[in-house]
């Protein structure tokens, strides 16, 4: 007789032993846990009944057969890695207690293999423990705990009693209101290059820093508060928050400087218009503005050689430019075209170009000359909900630069609704995190 055929006789035998003593007690009384699935992932594993056990698992000696294999014997898909020892004593005490195996695995440095058990129905997690703490065979049986990382619960969204709250579908898919418990935009102003822009309104009155029109040499206040497409930006950006009046702006603590430099031509029946002259006159006077952080420009047209001199030097001296991507998708003109733009699509399923951010632009409902409200859409709101996510993150890292900020925005941008868009509060956790964690 061959060496190895002992050997398989005595395993053999040490099976069929386990098998005849075989038995699953199952005291009256004690919990009666619901059913769980086949399959138990480790989220699932259960800190208030699961049991951890470990039992001797030595190195295993080399196959005596080339034919052979010990553990085909005693296992039967369980106690995958384990060795002939642990393979053998853990089948035995799962047929002398009846438990559930729910997960294991080797522990090789500590010549341990170990499992996750959910005692048998019926029988309460203490009494299992207490028969295993008399089996030699056990080398450790203990609850499964569980544990927590040492941070707070996630924020709480902070709450409006502004009546409109709940139609801002850009405030809402944005998680702004998340955000807002961390930060509102404070001590960021944000200048805005559109037409002008009704100031008077109830959710934007408080919100000036300052007013420069570039297009009238004698400004005209009633022209400058009935521009629509300046209201509109202002109110996207900051109207104000908890007054019971209206809506919530992205950033409602931050402050506005506006400069006109758009104009209607009710004659021509077309939207509001610029020309390079206005906007290298309203761009030299935010260079002048040493406070505004933040450009906003949801305009656009051709490439400009002076005009994108302009702005060049504003991206230099750390100014966060924030423009509206064309509606016809093309990007090369101004002032899209100009390296250190951040620019911003209306959000849709399709993929954004390389570098393009997405936001909210479609029924977006903001402010109006007069002191009413509607529905509006266009990259124009898409850049203007961007510009005052800039200011939320601007407020907590005032020395955040442009490409920075973009590359953040585009990192912690989420799926809403089958669409990749910015994320309000996932940048500013982001942030928040990663100030935190350089301060440890």
């Amino acid at each position: 007789m061959k060496r190895g055929v002992p050997l398989l006789i005595a395993a053999t035998l040490v099976w069929c032993a386990a098998c005849a003593h075989a038995h699953a007690p199952v005291p009256a009384g004690g919990s009666t846990a619901p059913e769980r699935p086949s399959v138990v992932d480790a989220a699932s594993l259960d800190p208030g009944r699961d049991i951890v056990l470990a039992v001797a698992d030595p190195l295993a000696p080399p196959s005596t057969h080339a034919g052979s294999n010990l553990l085909g014997y005693v296992r039967d898909g369980h106690y995958g890695g384990a060795g002939m020892h642990a393979a053998l004593t853990l089948t035995t005490l799962q047929r002398n207690y009846g438990w559930r195996e729910l997960k294991g695995w080797p522990i090789k440095s500590l010549r341990l293999y170990c499992v996750v058990v959910e005692p048998p129905r019926g029988m309460q997690r203490e009494t299992l423990l207490k028969q295993l703490a008399g089996n030699s065979r056990v080398q450790l049986a203990e609850p499964l705990h569980g544990y927590s990382v040492y941070s707070g619960p996630p924020p709480a969204p902070r709450r409006y009693n502004d009546p409109y709250v709940g139609l801002e579908r850009g405030f809402i898919d944005t998680d702004a209101a998340r955000a807002h418990a961390f930060s509102q935009g404070r001590g960021v102003d944000i200048a805005v290059v559109d037409t002008g822009a009704d100031m008077a309104h109830p959710d934007l009155r408080g919100q000036l820093r300052g007013v420069h029109d570039e297009v009238n040499q004698d400004p005209d206040p009633s022209k400058f508060d009935s521009d629509a497409h300046g209201t509109e930006v202002a109110g996207v950006i900051a109207a104000i928050g908890n007054n019971h009046i209206g809506i919530v702006g992205m950033a409602p603590e931050a402050t506005l400087s506006v400069y006109r430099a758009c104009w209607y031509a009710p004659e021509s029946g077309a939207g509001a218009r610029c020309n390079s002259f206005t906007l290298a006159k309203a761009l030299a006077a935010v260079m002048d503005n040493t406070g505004a952080r933040i450009v906003n420009m949801s305009l656009g047209g051709p490439a400009d050689p002076l005009l994108a001199r302009l702005l060049e030097q504003l991206l230099d001296r750390d100014r966060i430019v924030i423009a509206a991507m064309p509606p016809d998708g093309n990007l090369g003109g101004f002032p899209d075209s100009v390296p250190g733009v951040i620019t911003v699509r209306a959000s849709r399923s399709s993929q954004a170009p390389p570098g393009v951010l997405s936001a909210p632009g479609h029924d977006i409902l903001t402010t109006q000359p007069g002191g009413g409200y509607d529905f509006v859409s266009g990259s124009s709101m898409a850049a203007a909900q961007v510009s005052g996510i800039a200011a939320l993150l601007l407020s907590i890292s005032p020395d955040m630069r442009a490409p920075t900020l973009r590359d953040l925005l585009l990192r912690t941008s989420q799926v809403t609704e089958g669409v990749l868009q910015v994320n309000a509060a996932a940048a500013v956790t982001t942030l928040r995190d990663s100030a935190a964690s350089h301060h440890e």
